[in-house]
């Protein structure tokens, strides 16, 4: 079910909601944590709510997407309720900022935080240069950042890099889970394999594929190399080869001394990656790590 309310007020919003949640049956019991979604124009909101429908599934919880709109128009505040079957696991509370409204989401957003739960703050598009002190991130323990489509990876990093607070965390590093677990594995198999060189390929940039390799470059302290080319991993051990290659819907693992294997392997959903950075509400000290790691990798192009 959703609301619509047009040139609108915060009182107003909250009274709509408490209304339909009697009305509908819906309660905030069980709610374990208020979820601020942030987009921009351009930004494609619908497809960060179907998202954070998703990952509420496994993580019941107060959805506040606060979307700038048209910042031209003088300041106006529209809203829509969604509960129900168009909320997922949660309640959605959709704000239009418009006009100057649009600079001051921390202030609209605060009257429907739910009290006595954390508090996580998602860029799911355009993400401000130091997410700890934008007023939105301020207000959360976690803050998620997406760099799954970016085509400037290094400069997206560097810029991490250069902001990062404790609690900073992005999907890229949820989307290559998979694999790091593989090779975790892999290495808890045969404790005292010695690693001498890593390398990293993919056919273009990618936020994930770096933060992957940074990761083997501060787990493992060998030169790593980032290239360009299928996808894949290879570590260089004194044992033989081990390797990561992805193959049609799998992943084959090459590991030596061991029969090939393979695992089913696909593209996780942005709704799959924001679950699992939901997990935890703590900060994330391997991904810190792991974006330290990147300066340590060498760029090749083959």
């Amino acid at each position: 079910m959703i609301k619509r309310l047009d040139d609108t007020s915060t009182t107003d919003v909250s009274k709509q909601l408490v209304r339909m949640r009697d009305s509908g049956g819906a309660v905030t019991l069980g709610r374990v944590l208020t979820l601020i979604v942030k987009t921009e124009p351009g930004d494609d909101t619908e497809a960060a709510i179907a998202a954070a429908n998703e990952a509420s599934r496994e993580h019941p919880c107060r959805v506040i997407v606060a979307a700038a709109a048209d910042r031209r128009k003088s300041a106006r505040l529209d809203a829509e309720i969604r509960v129900g079957g168009d909320a997922g696991a949660s309640e959605v509370v959709v704000l239009h900022l418009y006009g100057d409204l649009g600079a001051h989401a921390h202030a609209v957003v605060t009257p429907f935080l739910l009290p006595d739960t954390p508090v996580v703050t998602w860029w799911p598009g355009t993400a401000p240069k130091n997410p700890a002190k934008d007023r939105l991130g301020a207000l959360a323990g976690r803050r998620i950042l997406d760099g799954t489509n970016r085509f400037d990876a290094q400069g997206v990093l560097a810029q991490r890099l250069r902001s990062y607070s404790p609690g900073d965390t992005d999907i890229a590093w949820a989307q290559i889970t998979p694999w790091r677990a593989l090779l975790a594995a892999a290495f808890d198999r045969a404790p005292a394999r010695k690693p001498t060189q890593v390398r990293v390929s993919g056919p273009g940039p990618s936020v994930g594929l770096d933060l992957l390799a940074g990761w083997l470059a501060e787990c493992l302290r060998v030169p790593t190399e980032r290239l360009t080319g299928d996808l894949g991993v290879q570590v260089d051990c004194a044992d033989g080869l081990l390797s990561l290659t992805a193959d049609g819907n799998d992943t084959l693992v090459r590991d030596p001394g061991r029969p090939d294997a393979r695992t089913p392997w696909r593209e996780r959903t942005t709704g799959e990656c924001l679950a699992e950075e939901l997990r935890r509400l703590d900060p994330d000290e391997t991904y810190a790590r792991a974006l330290h790691g990147t300066k340590r990798l060498l760029h090749t192009t083959r």
